[in-house]
């Protein structure tokens, strides 16, 4: 669907719950509350399904949208959620409901009644942001706060290479509304908590080496966690700190979730290796410079289920 024909689908539905999914970050928290406020100014009772993974970081995004319990939806939306398995166990009952998917990964897999996917947009909030032009929605501080949340964290403060100058166009429109950009960027990018700079300072003392300096693994262990009493506010983005060491064009981050379990991040340089085709190995998915999977076993195990990964991808 295009996004124009999205914002008709959109305005013709009502009594809408907006999922999120695993693990939330900036884009898909900052999309589901902005369409949910986007909603309600088109006269939708609109909700936002509350994720059990979302940490206090994006509590002030959240306010007032979350769903109440009981809430029974005539429409289910799905943003930024690329894959069914990508869902957190809140959402699970609506696996088989989903009205209609917004997306910007590559990787989308398809599996609502409907979608709108632009891998192009560097994040979905920027996808949004045109489907609400043409919703007629008029963007309120409030509304445009969120995209800015949903498109600033995704682009890494408009460092990372999906920024193009469309982002820019789209971010300037949103800052005009007069919101208080400044507070957004301290809170995602230029504040770190004492114990946030010892996670950091553990992943560099663990970290490997490889292919010359130009190949990055930094392991996330339940042992770190423990020894740290880490949160997931304290994680926040975690995978985009080790890729800034000087020479390292690709960079692995290992989540130990489980024992036996460790959530892979890949992020590129884009030119040397495309993430979402080495991630699509081992049944995860993305974009070329940022993409990510879950393998099942220990971080070492993680490691060279990686290495063989991008072998794969570059000898076929």
């Amino acid at each position: 669907m295009t996004p124009q024909e999205t914002a008709q689908r959109l305005l013709a539905l009502d009594h809408i719950l907006i999922l999120t999914h695993r693990r939330p970050d900036g884009d898909t928290i900052g999309c589901a509350s902005a369409l949910c406020l986007a909603l309600r100014q088109k006269g939708k009772t609109a909700w936002v399904l509350p994720n059990e993974d979302a940490h206090h970081l994006f509590d002030p995004y959240l306010e007032g949208v979350l769903a109440p319990a009981g809430f029974l939806p005539q429409a289910v939306v799905a943003v930024d959620v690329a894959a069914l398995g990508m869902l957190p166990d809140s959402a699970k009952g609506y696996r088989e409901a989903i009205d209609l998917v917004i997306d910007h990964h590559g990787s989308q897999e398809y599996y609502g009644k409907e979608t709108c996917v632009d891998p192009a947009c560097a994040a979905c909030g920027e996808l949004l942001f045109r489907i609400f032009q043409s919703m007629g929605v008029t963007l309120t501080q409030e509304i445009a706060l969120r995209l800015y949340v949903a498109i600033a964290t995704d682009s890494g403060c408009f460092a990372y290479s999906n920024t193009t100058p469309d982002t820019h166009r789209i971010v300037a429109d949103l800052m005009a509304t007069g919101f208080d950009a400044p507070w957004v960027n301290k809170r995602h990018f230029r504040t770190k908590s004492l114990k946030r700079m010892q996670i950091e300072s553990r992943l560099v003392q663990e970290m490997d080496l490889e292919e010359n300096g130009t190949l990055v693994f930094a392991y996330v262990t339940l042992d770190l966690i423990q020894d740290l009493q880490a949160t997931e506010e304290d994680l926040e983005d975690i995978a985009s700190f080790i890729g800034q060491l000087a020479g390292v064009d690709n960079a692995v981050t290992v989540r130990q979730l489980k024992p036996l379990e460790c959530k892979i991040s890949f992020r590129t340089d884009g030119k040397t290796l495309n993430a979402s085709d080495v991630c699509a190995v081992c049944g995860g998915g993305g974009h070329p410079a940022a993409a990510g999977c879950t393998i099942h076993g220990t971080p070492a195990q993680a490691k060279a289920a990686m290495l063989a990964a991008i072998h794969q991808v570059r000898h076929g």
